[in-house]
């Protein structure tokens, strides 16, 4: 499914197509460097599959933007792999993919979505931070990491 939400153009896809995956992989690259190593989290191109699920791929004009996915995660809807490509960031382009994702998120019947970040993505925890995100106990794959931070938001 292409959605067009003003100048921007939300593809679904799925997460093992391979516009997902070389966004993913530039995510892991990112990652690679900030920590030393890519998001190791366990997934399956299943979790992101609707009608519970997606992952969706952001452009415009200028090209590629980023990719956000979301999954189940017991009653909540969990932000997976979101990611701004480094010369569109800082651009309000983060802002308005996580508004969708929350948007999806509540037409599913989510009434909270969560998340798992790091303390070497400063701005990502800014940006949660910014529009409502509220620290939680850690959870899932790097719960017992040190640099985990996680996030809640009810929608």
């Amino acid at each position: 499914m292409v959605t067009s939400v003003g100048d921007w153009t939300l593809q679904t896809v799925p997460y093992d197509d391979p516009l997902a995956q070389a966004l993913v992989s530039e995510l892991n690259d990112d990652l690679s460097q900030r920590y030393g190593g890519g998001d190791a989290t366990p997934v399956r191109a299943d979790d992101f599959a609707p009608p519970s699920g997606t992952f969706v791929v952001a452009s415009d004009s200028a090209g590629l933007i980023g990719c956000a996915g979301l999954r189940t995660q017991g009653a909540d809807a969990e932000l997976k792999r979101m990611f701004i490509r480094p010369g569109r960031r800082r651009q309000g382009h983060a802002k308005r993919l996580l508004e969708a994702i929350e948007d999806y998120a509540r037409g599913r019947g989510f009434s909270r979505v969560i998340l798992e970040t790091g303390t070497a993505q400063p701005e990502a925890m800014a940006l949660y931070e910014s529009v409502g995100y509220l620290p939680i106990p850690s959870y899932g794959y790097y719960r017992d990491e040190p640099e985990c931070r996680c996030y809640a938001r009810w929608i």
